[in-house]
């Protein structure tokens, strides 16, 4: 695997698949990661602490999406029972956003599946990463496909089956539901639109769901934006 592989990997799972555009990435820690500085461990450390992931999970979501997405995210499974939820909302309040972090970071299980140079994976579908069966639907509820980006749920999909220690009900996929798993996403790059006077750029590009497509053709066609080019996410 190239670094640049292992990068890219390590920018999808720690931030829930999202669209990094270049100025978002942290250059800084790739070089050090490229020339052998930190390991992977350390840079899947730096981009959970960055003001991209802080954004996006710590912020602008609720604390208990919050704390089973760092489970997601940086353990690979969805969290076993209220006490795991409830040790790390404490410690968040009392010790800060980077103790909380490094809490999974420097976690014996971390250093077990993933060691120092292994990109994190989702492990939760796996009966080793699950001491319980509820386990299992617990991940299906957190991990809905490829598709899927974490930042558009910003409630807890787990609070009242974790606190009541009852397992999820799986549901299937549609593809009319943003995070499905199933619904497809495209980049939109557009030149010269100017929709206020904080954004005159040259180009710019959007992310959008097939089901929200046309209403932003429309709204670009109305700024006098010209569509360069549409093209999947992969």
């Amino acid at each position: 695997m190239t670094i640049d592989t292992v990068i890219r990997a390590v920018y999808k799972q720690v931030l829930g698949n999202p669209h990094v555009m270049e100025s978002e990435r942290l250059v800084v820690a790739e070089s050090k990661l490229t020339n052998g500085e930190i390991s992977v461990r350390e840079f899947v450390r730096i981009v959970a602490k960055s003001d991209f992931y802080r954004d996006r999970y710590f912020s602008s979501c609720a604390p208990y999406r919050f704390v089973e997405l760092n489970f997601l995210h940086l353990l690979g499974r969805a969290p076993q029972d209220q006490r795991e939820v409830s040790e790390h909302i404490v410690r968040c309040v009392a010790e800060g956003y980077d103790a909380e972090i490094d809490s999974y970071i420097d976690s014996d299980e971390y250093q077990a599946a993933f060691g120092e140079n292994t990109v994190p994976s989702y492990r939760g579908k796996d009966s080793a990463a699950n001491t319980k069966q509820i386990g299992y639907n617990r991940m299906f509820a957190l991990d809905r496909g490829a598709a899927q980006v974490d930042s558009a749920i910003q409630a807890s999909q787990l609070v009242f089956a974790v606190a009541t220690n009852s397992a999820n009900t799986i549901k299937a996929s549609t593809a009319t539901v943003i995070g499905s798993g199933t619904e497809k996403r495209f980049k939109i790059l557009v030149s010269g639109s100017k929709f206020d006077t904080k954004r005159r750029i040259s180009t710019s590009e959007y992310i959008v769901s097939a089901s929200k497509m046309t209403p932003q053709i429309q709204r670009i066609n109305r700024t006098s934006g010209k569509i360069v080019s549409i093209t999947e996410v992969i």
